[in-house]
């Protein structure tokens, strides 16, 4: 966005286009959309697609005609939930979109590219809105405890902010609804932020939040179960975001597990999916499950020291170039540049292996990955020992 961003140049060039506003709840979509509307001098008509039915839109579309035709004012339609649209109401947008009769603003918190037709999402700009940070949402607890006349204490307003989720609705939702609750004082307490979240929110200062967390991954790491189950209820129970939690599990997987247990990344994305499709309070059942599976799983930090191996050898020797045999060779003039011409496929070999350099000369015969004897990494290592062993030939069997 900012001040040289293009939807500040379409406001102040008075020419809007229709646009889908893509993001999660509470990060500005509506007010977004009307802020356009006003700035550019546009008329401005909302619908919403749970609600507006074929009719609605049709009405709404000759209204715009109108209005241009008779005053030269033109219309932004706004349609909130516009992926709940069907295919005829989406394909009723269309013609009056195209030809510039309407400037169409839709609004979505499901993934346009599968929610919303592909007709009309080549017809609009898609704009990506992203949950706001803790900066943005405290500006917020300010203003609107200002526009209340009402104060509130540092922890609640730490609170408020981390209760939000990125989610500006709820947090607003929230102040207002703990503002009652101060009474005639109209100041805010970490207790009346509690209550307002029906007991879900306790003390967590800034740094008791990260020590939490903290323990949560040593925990996991340790496996020990029943700490770790204990910091996750710890985490939930002071308004914890379940995505952030699932988050920290999905990173555990590789980070701690790993190839020990490769399912444990399966069971931390299945639980991130099942966080998001399920929410609270039912989610922290899921979440209790990944947790536990991964703090009983075998531990393997081998994928952790091996990408941090290249990334320092990359680093300290920029980006070696691609050996001849491993280039593309899928043109007319690659064979005289030499490209491609001694690669070995391995499917024409025995066990689909054949043994061949891959890495650039820089960095050749360098050990990045180190296996542990731990879990199913174990047996994998195992196999590839075998076949890098002095003692096999070119094509990985036995040297006779």
């Amino acid at each position: 966005m900012g001040p040289q961003g293009p939807l500040r140049r379409f406001v102040e060039d008075r020419q809007l286009v229709s646009m889908i506003l893509w993001g999660p709840a509470g990060t500005g979509k509506t007010t977004l959309a009307r802020i356009l509307a006003s700035a550019a001098g546009y008329e401005a008509e909302s619908l919403s697609a749970v609600s507006s039915g074929v009719k609605d839109v049709r009405e709404a579309i000759e209204r715009a005609r109108r209005r241009r035709g008779e005053f030269s004012q033109r219309t932004v339609i706004f349609i909130d939930e516009v992926h709940r649209f069907n295919k005829s109401q989406q394909d009723l947008l269309l013609p009056a979109t195209e030809s510039g009769e309407i400037v169409l603003i839709g609004a979505t918190t499901e993934n346009p590219f599968f929610e919303v037709n592909a007709a009309l999402m080549s017809r609009t700009t898609l704009w990506r809105l992203h949950p706001l940070d803790r900066a943005a949402l405290a500006t917020l607890v300010a203003r609107g405890l200002e526009l209340k006349s009402a104060s509130a204490d540092e922890e609640a307003v730490e609170a408020l902010v981390a209760s939000g989720e990125g989610d500006a609705r709820s947090v607003l939702t929230t102040l207002e609804t703990a503002i009652v609750l101060a009474g005639a004082s109209r100041h805010v307490g970490l207790e009346h932020v509690a209550r307002a979240r029906d007991g879900r929110l306790y003390h967590q200062s800034r740094d008791t939040h990260y020590d939490q967390v903290s323990a949560l991954i040593k925990s996991v790491r340790g496996s020990d179960p029943d700490a770790a189950l204990y910091w996750l209820v710890t985490l939930l129970e002071s308004g914890e975001s379940a995505r952030f939690l699932a988050r920290r599990l999905v990173i555990l997987a590789s980070e701690d597990v790993g190839l020990a247990d490769s399912n444990a990344l399966v069971v931390a994305e299945a639980a991130a999916r099942a966080v998001e499709f399920v929410g609270l309070p039912e989610a922290r059942l899921t979440l209790a499950h990944a947790t536990l599976y991964l703090s009983l799983a075998p531990k393997s930090n081998s994928a952790t020291r091996a990408l941090g191996a290249v990334t320092a050898a990359i680093r300290a020797g920029g980006v070696a170039p691609v050996p001849a045999h491993l280039r593309d060779s899928h043109y007319a003039a690659a064979a005289n540049l030499g490209f491609g011409v001694e690669y070995r496929y391995p499917h024409d070999f025995d066990n689909a292996w054949v043994a061949q350099e891959y890495l650039p000369e820089a960095v050749a015969g360098q050990r990045f990955y180190e296996a542990t004897g731990h879990g199913a990494e174990a047996g994998l290592a195992a196999r590839w020992r075998e076949r890098t062993s002095p003692d096999q030939g070119s094509n990985g069997a036995p040297v006779e």
